[in-house]
């Protein structure tokens, strides 16, 4: 490994900046789905465990108000087609398919939706025993995630997955049966006491049951979860190595691209699309319980500032003022739904609408560190021109760091693509540590997961 990463020089702020046009930028939608049957001891995602006492009109409200979340958001399209949608939770196949289909009703009427559009649900096995695959397709969806994580008892008895073995593989079969193209699988490796035998079994049970793209990632102990509180006995680092590299060989040799980080992509699928658009730092609208969404105004959009959904949620001098802003909701379901009993007039849309809890401008100086964050994790890399059509910074902000990169052979040399080398996958997060700002060098170093 080298040895003076930590002596790189850190980004230092820039105002060399560049006209982005937004129009240029694809635009994705992310919904979130927050319950889930048992909240899994692994699991830091906003996820709920659905009240004992849940009726059906407790979703109905919910898909009310995801529909005034994106009637909301919809002046921030700015004329743009939604390219991919990514449904997550929480375990979005609790969603019944009737209120799928009033989302997706309202949703085409609120957003114009690209003719190719990839829409992708998460699924836990273990809520898909009587699923309406063929009904999914029908409503738009056309590429399933399926939270396996282990084909082995044993281990989703320790990672509390209430699913078993064969209703894993039922689950994949029927997606597959009912039509669907795209099936992802997510698997975990590193699990306690698990073997690399284990680990190649779960890779190759995917793959025979139909998996045209595995998610295979490393299982990582993230803070408040209860496997923090109470940690496992995970493999030592030798074991964990010897483990991923038998697995990054047996996907290779079964026909699957590593592509990211940990998204492998089989011979008849492709990269998931939504995904991509992440990490090639676009542009995505969220709705939902603690969804978190980036957009970009440029000096040319009109945004409508007379619309009172905006005007009520974000400030208008944001609006007016070109940048990359992020925004979140809240958290909790009971917040994000709530209606105020004093919402009697229809024009208070304050009072009726999700609540907004962010709404930040990215600063330049961190852009370079947003930017890389995300485009680094694909080993094919981006162009360097998207680098400035999307931060809107000149290259001559991170040439010095590019620089000592290349020199140290983490970074590809070329004057069109940034990419890192076979070495600088290995070590990505050291390369990351020369493009973040002093204040976000701890927080934002990825684990390398999704």
């Amino acid at each position: 490994m080298p040895n003076d990463l930590n002596t790189l020089s850190l980004t230092e702020p820039t105002t060399d900046t560049i006209e982005v046009n937004v129009t240029d930028i694809p635009l994705s939608l992310y919904i979130h789905i927050p319950w889930c049957v048992k909240k899994c001891p692994y699991c830091d995602f906003n996820s709920h465990e659905l009240p004992m006492d849940s009726e059906l009109s407790m979703y109905e409200e919910y898909v009310d108000a995801l529909l005034l979340d994106a009637a909301m958001q919809q002046p921030l399209t700015q004329g743009r087609k939604i390219g991919s949608i990514f449904i997550g939770g929480g375990t979005p196949s609790l969603l019944p398919i009737a209120q799928y289909q009033r989302l997706f009703t309202g949703l085409r009427s609120c957003f114009e939706f690209a003719e190719d559009i990839e829409v992708t649900m998460e699924a836990n096995p273990g809520t898909l025993e009587y699923a309406p695959f063929s009904q999914y397709l029908e409503v738009g969806i056309n590429r399933l995630s399926i939270g396996v994580q282990s084909f082995a008892a044993d281990k989703l008895k320790v990672l509390g997955r209430i699913h078993d073995p064969v209703q894993a593989l039922s689950a994949i079969r029927a997606a597959k049966a009912a039509g669907f193209v795209r099936v992802n699988v997510d698997l975990m490796h590193g699990l306690p006491q698990q073997t690399m035998n284990e680990a190649l079994e779960d890779i190759q049970m995917a793959h025979d049951a139909g998996a045209t793209h595995i998610s295979w990632y490393q299982l990582t102990i993230e803070p408040n979860t209860v496997f923090y509180r109470s940690q496992p006995i995970l493999p030592d680092e030798d074991n964990l190595a010897d483990i991923e590299q038998a697995g990054q060989s047996l996907l290779q040799q079964l026909g699957y691209n590593n592509y990211e980080v940990s998204a492998w992509a089989g011979e008849s699928d492709k990269p998931c699309r939504h995904n991509i658009n992440y990490w090639q730092f676009g542009d995505y609208l969220a709705i939902g319980a603690g969804a978190h969404g980036k957009v970009t105004i440029s000096r040319n959009d009109s945004i409508d500032n007379g619309s009172l959904e905006l005007r009520n949620k974000m400030e208008d001098d944001l609006l007016v003022t070109p940048g990359i802003y992020r925004f979140s909701k809240s958290r909790l379901p009971k917040d994000y739904v709530v209606v105020s009993s004093d919402a009697t007039k229809e024009s208070d849309i304050n009072q009726i609408t999700p609540k907004m809890v962010g709404w930040q401008a990215i600063d330049q100086e961190e852009l370079v560190s947003e930017f890389m964050l995300n485009a680094l994790r694909l080993h094919g890399g981006v162009a360097w021109s998207m680098f400035e059509k999307r931060t809107g910074l000149a290259l001559n902000s991170v040439i010095k760091q590019v620089n000592s990169l290349v020199a140290q052979g983490l970074l590809v040399d070329s004057d069109t693509q940034l990419q890192p080398t076979v070495l600088g996958q290995r070590y990505l997060n050291q390369i990351l540590r020369a493009f973040f700002i002093k204040r976000h060098l701890d927080d934002c170093l990825i684990a390398a997961r999704y």
